[in-house]
């Protein structure tokens, strides 16, 4: 029942493709293109064609790969020694549901001169920063991302729906469903492990358009899949709208006093196929150490996934984004959530099913926990590396469970008769500028080990540090048309 069509051709998890596997696929599918597919440095795919003239040339280039300039797609790759290999993931191979010629598309690991992977390239980054993960912990780290995005069409006057308030609405009030369906489809063909699709809080009308959140949540992963699938997913998602004339924007706040879009991960770590976030119906303790680890390093994370000033206009007080370190069950006032995680060991389908046979069925593996901060601006695999350095960190530092303890909230902070417990904790950066400053006051955290490079540190600092933003939410707020201005400014990001 697997959707990518090389996985049902071939028989086999795409994790067992072999080249033989790609070239046969091509010869008896009528395969005419090639595609690499690779993460630059400003968050988006960019793509390689080639046009398939022989065997031998499809062999040459699935086996060398291809050479590409890398000072055109990170500033910390110098012009001076920027010539990068790009090498195909045969496991990542996928039929490209938008080319008009067959093609099929591979993601892709950038490689140094000397053959080496590149020690600054977001996805061998990721890759180390799951391989340190186990090595401290015993564990593999898992994760899963909640896409949210808004799609924009011309308003016709029907059916209309009530200003935020479209969470989990069908049609006809809800009118991106069909898009939103359609994007799952080519999303899992591209190997997407989906969980769910839904329409979110936000919507309304504005200068004749309306604007309509969506929703595409996936399924726990390895981490390292985890942040490809996020990638394809935008990448569909971008294509699918402009083929339909739409609009989309994963942008975190598109105008004032409406829902802003998140990118919430959800991580969890596993042991022999055993989901370690439980014991004994409870939080574990090593899911507690993962917490603290976050707790402690929240205000650098934003670093990697808050990457514009308009993450800062969705990041303020008294909305459901997440402006204090502090975490909590089932909580959406807080950083960290526990969500809801089937530990009442109730046979709940036999209760509405009588005629079920009671169900046995393991829920201990549903059980994650979810960073809040981060938004559609996130460098993927930055993001989700940091978030993988920051759980290690919990098993490696002293104090991590008294650490849990201390910032564990089981209020809505923002309640006036909780300003007490408000005011003891910490917060987030509220800017661009002061995210950097915290990325700068905690790098060695995510130097540790050759994990991030020093270049690629120096380079997202600068980067945010570039905005110049340190009071500019403060500036701009009373004032909608420059606010807008940023919004345009930063529509697609990431």
């Amino acid at each position: 029942m697997n959707a990518n069509p090389l996985v049902a051709f071939l028989q086999k998890p795409a994790t067992d493709f072999t080249k033989a596997d790609i070239i046969r696929y091509a010869e008896e599918n009528g395969i005419r293109m090639i595609n690499f597919m690779y993460p630059g440095g400003d968050g988006k795919l960019k793509t390689l064609n080639f046009v398939i003239t022989d065997r031998e040339y499809l062999e040459t280039i699935l086996t060398c790969g291809e050479r590409v300039d890398g000072s055109s797609l990170f500033s910390f790759v110098q012009a001076g020694s920027s010539d990068l290999y790009v090498i195909p993931r045969f496991s990542t191979a996928f039929l490209d549901p938008f080319a008009e010629i067959p093609t099929i598309a591979m993601l892709c690991s950038f490689f140094d001169k000397d053959g080496q992977l590149l020690e600054s390239a977001p996805e061998h980054t990721l890759a180390k920063a799951c391989k340190a993960f186990t090595k401290t912990t015993g564990m593999e780290f898992h994760a899963m991302g909640e896409l949210e995005y808004y799609v924009i069409f011309d308003d016709d006057h029907q059916f209309p729906a009530i200003d935020q308030h479209g969470y989990h609405e069908s049609a006809p009030y809800a009118k991106a469903n069909e898009f939103r369906a359609k994007c799952m489809t080519y999303i899992a063909q591209t190997g997407g492990q989906i969980k769910y699709g839904h329409s979110e809080v936000g919507n309304f009308v504005l200068d004749g358009k309306v604007y309509e959140q969506n929703e595409i949540e996936f399924l726990p992963v390895r981490a390292e899949n985890a942040a490809d699938q996020l990638m394809l997913a935008k990448w569909v998602i971008r294509n699918l709208a402009y083929r339909m004339q739409l609009n989309v924007t994963f942008a975190p706040k598109i105008t004032t006093g409406k829902a802003g879009s998140g990118l919430h991960i959800h991580m969890r770590m596993m042991r022999d196929g055993k989901n370690m976030m439980l014991h004994n119906g409870q939080l574990s303790d090593e899911a507690r150490k993962m917490i603290a680890g976050m707790m402690l390093l929240a205000p650098s994370i934003t670093a990697f996934g808050n990457k514009n000033p308009m993450s800062y206009f969705r990041l303020v007080p008294h909305q459901e984004a997440p402006t204090n370190v502090c975490w909590g069950d089932r909580n959406r006032s807080v950083l960290v959530r526990v969500p809801l995680g089937w530990t009442a060991d109730v046979d709940m389908c036999g209760k509405v099913n009588p005629n079920e046979q009671p169900s046995h069925f393991d829920t201990s593996m549903k059980q994650t926990v979810e960073m809040r901060s981060p938004d559609g601006s996130a460098d993927l695999y930055q993001l989700i590396a940091g978030l993988c350095v920051a759980c290690r960190t919990g098993f490696e530092m002293e104090g991590a469970l008294q650490l849990a303890e201390q910032t564990y909230v089981n209020v809505n902070i923002h309640d006036q008769a909780n300003a007490e417990r408000l005011a003891q904790l910490s917060s987030l950066p509220d800017s661009c500028v002061a995210s950097a400053d915290c990325l700068d006051q905690q790098r060695s955290y995510y130097e540790k080990d050759g994990i991030f490079s020093p270049a690629m540190i120096d380079s997202i600092i600068s980067h945010l540090r570039a905005f110049d933003d340190r009071n500019l939410r403060k500036q701009v707020e009373a004032y909608p048309d420059e606010v807008q201005k940023l919004v345009n400014t930063y529509f697609h990001c990431g």
